[in-house]
């Protein structure tokens, strides 16, 4: 996952692959919510790990759940409604898919707890879900601004002498917090709703399971439109598996029956989730052809989710789409996407991705407009404000309504090179990365992609797997410099910083020359031909700081004073530079790569946009080894190491083949009298000079 502030991607030009996508969050969260409700054990396979779903765990945790976890199975024993009697606080981020459920399970069965969240969680609405049980005698108090969290819930004194009534005009997820919580009172209710009797005993606690049942059941009824539908579609089949029959009258009426009792459904697998699905469905609408369309595993038509139907809205912008048991298949129709006009009530979370679909809409073609999207104001930032915001930034004309999106195309000379601002907003960040596949060939800047860690932690990595770059585009950042002047370190931190894949050519020579020696082969003119035989196929893989030979750890052995000595023997062969030419060429991967080495920037990479020559006096570069070799127990004199190194320099400078050199291009940086530090941000300086966008 990347922790970078942000993350640049290069243009864009082509789809292809198999996508296997990460369970729902919207099913994750509830049915580990509702196996801890239930009474035993019940196994759940492909649990989405992300933020919002680890934000659950730790409240399930909190609640005496057993919760054990492997992979992307986890394994609940639940609590069959028992809450602990004693103060609990519950810190739930910015997941609102855990916030609003528990909110209402609290507050019925009762206790001393405290629910807050992250600063937007606090400015996200909860009201209308406190005003539907504050009725039914829940105690609830506002511990900051009225209508929003945090919450403090105590004991209630719960009656059931009225239906109970909630908004359906905000967010779906209050009636959810309702379907998910009520079940808790319904198996207890002995009467029917009008007699004026509470089903819990005094004090709100659950008593233990059974008893008989003979009230009508537990009626929620609707006050205005209910919006997001399909996510209460979701609730009402989870309960079912779940041994709750919910009796629904249409979308305004829902009935618990009384004697309604969690089950454990035993083992249950969440889909794969549906609004991420929605991306690659893009993707593939984008850049994808009909002989290598991109798949998408995990999910198909048949779904649960109403995202799925995100699918019609695809096909009716011109994307081909087959489907088929778990599986989609995507690609490019004829001509550019069409503009549509869409009600998108039944899609609220991937409906944000068509607006970025609309931006590759033929702009004689006229705007695409997306309506009932009111929700999207109180999601996890204002998402109307946000889409229109970062649009515009791309060069279109956006016009924002309160509740809907109308999106006027850039023509291929309005579009530009942006910093997307994501809000911390896991799908604004998703969205806008399809901006890369713009047809002015312009790179994206995405600003604090972490936030896809809400849903999708490896969106990113997974995005670069299924897409090809404009040739030419990927960024290359080269660092050359003599032996021991830091270019390593410089590199490694560079790399952090951009997110960049790290290319240490050094190593790959130590590596050679290691194999070498092991195959009994003498570095030497002699060998050459087979030291460059075998270089071409050498087994050699970076995993951060270690370096694989053969899947065994070498980091050390070829860090070592002979290592490097080895390693410029190996380099001083012509045949084998060229074998390791191809080898090198191949780390130029997306969404970047930074190059350390002695001829990154004047032979493997000469066309790379930013080349740093680094450099530092004989003497300080002896300090910095005899300081080094010292912190590892291993003796040295400065004198000797150099002097050794001042032989390396004259050696590198002065061999036949890409001598050690600046590029005629290359910036020159001394860091004889710098940090690290200091170093790092000059680089990172220079690298945001090179780019195009200057502001998020």
């Amino acid at each position: 996952m990347y922790t970078t502030p942000f993350i640049d991607l290069p243009p864009l030009s082509q789809a292809q692959g198999t996508v296997r996508l990460p369970g729902s969050k919207s099913i994750s969260n509830r049915v580990l919510l509702l196996s801890a409700l239930c009474e035993g054990r019940t196994t759940l396979h492909d649990v989405l790990d992300s933020d919002d779903t680890r934000v659950m765990l730790t409240a399930l945790r909190q609640l005496g759940c057993g919760v054990t976890q492997h992979g992307s199975t986890v394994v609940i024993d639940g609590i069959a409604g028992q809450l602990p009697r004693v103060p609990l606080k519950f810190f739930m981020g910015n997941a609102g898919t855990a916030m609003r459920p528990l909110t209402a399970v609290l507050a019925i069965a009762g206790g001393d707890f405290e629910l807050s969240g992250v600063a937007r969680m606090h400015e996200r609405p909860i009201g209308d879900l406190v005003d539907a049980l504050r009725p039914l005698g829940c105690r609830i108090d506002y511990l900051g601004k009225e209508g929003y969290p945090p919450l403090r819930v105590g004991q209630p004194a719960l009656k059931l002498d009225a239906p109970i009534q909630v908004r359906g005009d905000v967010s779906s997820q209050f009636l959810t917090a309702l379907l998910m919580a009520l079940p808790l009172v319904a198996m207890h209710q002995t009467a029917p709703l009008g007699a004026g009797v509470s089903s819990l005993p005094p004090g709100g606690a659950v008593p233990s399971w059974g008893g008989p049942a003979t009230g009508r059941g537990i009626t929620i009824e609707v006050v205005g439109e209910l919006i997001s539908k399909p996510y209460i579609e979701i609730t009402l089949k989870l309960l079912a598996r779940y041994g709750i029959e919910v009796e629904r009258d249409g979308w305004q009426r829902f009935t618990i029956p009384s004697g309604s009792r969690y089950r454990t459904p035993g083992t249950l697998h969440v889909e794969a989730d549906a609004s991420s699905a929605s991306y690659f469905i893009a993707l593939g609408a984008l850049a994808a052809d009909t002989a290598t369309p991109v798949r998408i595993e995990g999910v198909g038509e048949d779904s649960i989710q109403g995202d799925i139907r995100f699918v019609e809205a695809a096909r009716r912008m011109g994307a081909q789409i087959w489907s088929g048991p778990n599986w989609l298949e995507v690609s490019r129709g004829h001509g550019p996407l069409k503009a549509i006009d869409l009600d998108c009530n039944h899609i609220p979370d991937a409906a944000m991705t068509l607006a970025v679909m609309a931006l590759f809409t033929d702009p004689a073609g006229g705007p695409t407009t997306l309506r009932n999207i009111a929700s999207w104001r109180v999601k996890e930032t204002d998402r109307i404000a946000a889409m229109a915001a970062e649009c515009a930034k791309l060069g279109a004309i956006v016009e924002e309504g309160p509740d809907y999106l109308r999106i006027h195309p850039p023509t291929t000379a309005q579009w530009r090179a942006a910093a997307i601002h994501t809000y911390d907003d896991h799908r604004v960040a998703m969205c806008f990365s399809l901006a890369a596949f713009n047809p002015a060939h312009l790179p994206v800047r995405i600003l604090d992609p972490q936030c896809v860690a809400k849903t999708f932690p490896d969106y990113f990595e997974t995005l670069f797997t299924v897409t090809s770059p404009v040739a030419g585009t990927v960024p290359v950042l080269c660092v050359d410099g003599p032996t021991a002047s830091g270019k390593g370190t410089l590199a490694a931190r560079l790399a952090a910083r951009l997110g960049y894949h790290l290319l240490d050519s050094g190593a790959l020579y130590r590596v050679t020359a290691l194999a070498a020696l092991q195959a009994g082969l003498n570095i030497d003119a002699a060998n050459e031909t087979a030291i460059a035989e075998l270089a071409r196929r050498l087994p050699v893989r970076f995993e951060g700081d270690r370096v694989l030979l053969n899947g065994q750890d070498v980091s050390d052995a070829i860090r070592s004073e002979e290592g490097g000595m080895n390693a410029s023997k190996v380099s001083a062969l012509p045949a084998v530079r060229i074998a390791l030419v191809a080898l090198q060429h191949s780390f130029a991967r997306l969404p970047g790569l930074v190059a350390d080495g002695r001829d990154m920037g004047t032979v493997i990479f000469p066309a790379a946009p930013l080349k740093v020559f680094l450099t530092a006096s004989a003497a300080q570069r002896a300090e910095r080894r005899h300081k080094q070799l010292i912190s590892k127990g291993i003796p040295a004199r400065i004198d000797v190491l150099r002097a050794d190194l001042e032989a390396r320099d004259a050696r590198d400078m002065n061999r036949a083949v890409a001598p050690l050199k600046p590029a005629e291009d290359a910036l020159l940086l001394d860091n004889s009298s710098l940090s690290i530090e200091a170093s790092v941000d000059q680089v990172l300086a220079w690298w945001q000079d090179k780019q195009p966008f200057k502001a998020a």
